[in-house]
């Protein structure tokens, strides 16, 4: 591993550490997310507390987070296989924030925009399946994990080089998941609207 390919993990562990939800949320007057809603600092979460345009912040930057450092990485030509390191470090940023205690949240959209710019067809594969499984549920978590549980597939299917940084990030938001998936199998999940 190079001085640049770690010099690019470190740089996306911190950008992914910037908590878009917490920011935005101050910037728009609203409760912190970690203490409202779900507690997620999300997009999801902060659609519940403060509406659409926050909510779409949230998400866009989230997505940056991911996708500007892979990017980068990807012109300064790093290999397949640390550039998966470097999404991951991106997601674990989202994950454990250096800047806001370790608090973070379940890094979906992050490795999202991680996977764009070296595999944008899976990413829209993936956005579609999310968007279908949300579509008939209703409820956020299940698509998310739905999703994540085929990105290894699609992964294999398209960009096979990627296939091992897939399985670490599905792994990781899998994991980040654990709560949802007890009350999806409990039957106590809800569905996904905004607070009044």
């Amino acid at each position: 591993m190079t001085a640049l390919t770690i010099l690019m993990i470190l740089t996306a562990y911190l950008l992914g550490s910037i908590s878009s939800a917490v920011l935005i949320c101050k910037l728009w007057g609203l409760p912190d997310p970690r203490k409202e809603g779900s507690g997620n600092p999300g997009a999801t979460n902060v659609y519940r507390v403060g509406g659409k345009i926050p909510a779409l912040l949230t998400l866009w930057f989230d997505v940056l987070k991911g996708m500007v450092p892979v990017w980068g990485s990807y012109f300064l030509g790093i290999e397949p296989f640390f550039l998966g390191l470097i999404a991951v470090a991106a997601c674990l940023g989202h994950i454990f924030p250096l800047y806001f205690h370790f608090r973070g949240g379940k890094a979906v959209a992050t490795a999202l925009g991680a996977m764009f710019p070296v595999a944008w067809e899976m990413a829209l594969l993936l956005i579609a399946t999310w968007l279908v499984v949300f579509k008939i549920s209703k409820v956020s978590s299940l698509a998310a994990l739905v999703t994540v549980c085929l990105a290894p597939f699609y992964a294999y299917w398209i960009k096979p080089q990627y296939t091992v940084p897939v399985i670490m990030i599905s792994l990781l938001i899998l994991w980040r998941h654990q709560s949802n998936i007890v009350r999806l199998t409990s039957g106590q999940e809800k569905g996904f609207k905004r607070r009044q």
